[in-house]
């Protein structure tokens, strides 16, 4: 991926979406765009405009934290948006620490397996940064079986989002389910541009989605931790199900989550439902 592209863009979209009647500068008469200048923005940052117009053009590498922080604060990026610009600016470095080395496949050690299954009143699974599923215990099989057994998704979130039709019945949100997909490949490749198998991922869905290529023009980024997700799932009807999400340290881009219910809820009932069905099926 070119960084200076990624850094101009990425800036010019933050740029852009801030009036300034937000940043609270004063205007008169009308302006030609509704975005904020550059001039404006270093003002905010507390630096000089040609400094500001380097960083917009892509030159990031040698900028310091600070710096970085301070133009965070000036175009009011959230938590995501500000890991992402300091993670624009790591790669711009021209000596990057190496990362270790991944294979193109990895696989989940045994007692993270077994770790798996004896969560048995949730659905949990790993998912890496590529949004490939790499585990699963046998209730997430069971909820995620239209996107495991989906041949256009090959076992990848993303992919069954973009490229399978299944995913807009699967999904009740499915525009919030998209936008939430593409920035969290967004955010995964500001860390790690270097990752090949990440790259061509982006470039199959871009070629072969317009709705994941007018996402990713956007520029959204995202940490993808906890919150809601809504599911109709063929065997047991519509789920609403609260997700939490652990990094897995000891693999960079790995991330484990777990599907949860209300106590009581009528997707509690279902869920034990598909844990039965899967079980049943298991046996037989």
């Amino acid at each position: 991926m070119d960084n200076q592209a990624e850094v101009r863009d990425f800036l010019r979209t933050r740029r852009d979406r801030i009036t300034p009647q937000q940043a609270g500068i004063p205007t008169a008469g009308r302006r030609r765009l509704p975005g904020l200048r550059r001039e404006e923005v270093a003002m905010l940052a507390g630096m000089s405009s040609d400094y500001y117009a380097k960083i917009e053009r892509g030159h990031l590498a040698g900028v310091s934290p600070e710096v970085l922080d301070a133009l965070a604060r000036a175009l009011r990026l959230d938590d995501a948006e500000t890991e992402h610009l300091h993670a624009l600016a790591r790669a711009a470095n021209p000596a990057p620490a190496r990362r270790r080395a991944r294979p193109a496949s990895e696989t989940v050690r045994p007692s993270l397996q077994r770790f798996l299954d004896a969560i048995t009143a949730a659905p949990a699974w790993i998912v890496d940064q590529r949004a490939d599923v790499l585990a699963t215990n046998p209730l997430a099989r069971a909820l995620l079986a239209p996107l495991l057994d989906d041949p256009d998704a090959r076992g990848n979130t993303a992919r069954f989002t973009f490229l399978s039709p299944a995913a807009r019945s699967f999904y009740l949100e499915w525009e919030r389910t998209a936008d939430a997909s593409a920035a969290n490949l967004r955010t995964a490749a500001g860390r790690d541009p270097r990752d090949k198998a990440l790259t061509d991922l982006i470039g199959e869905l871009a070629a072969r989605s317009d709705a994941f290529s007018t996402r990713w023009s956007a520029h959204a980024v995202r940490l993808h931790r906890t919150g809601t997700k809504r599911i109709r799932h063929p065997d047991v009807g519509d789920l609403e199900l609260v997700y939490e999400g652990v990094e897995l340290p000891d693999h960079p881009g790995w991330t484990m989550y777990a599907y949860t219910s209300a106590p009581g809820s009528p997707t509690e009932e279902r869920v034990k439902l598909l844990g039965s069905l899967a079980a049943t099926s298991a046996n037989t």
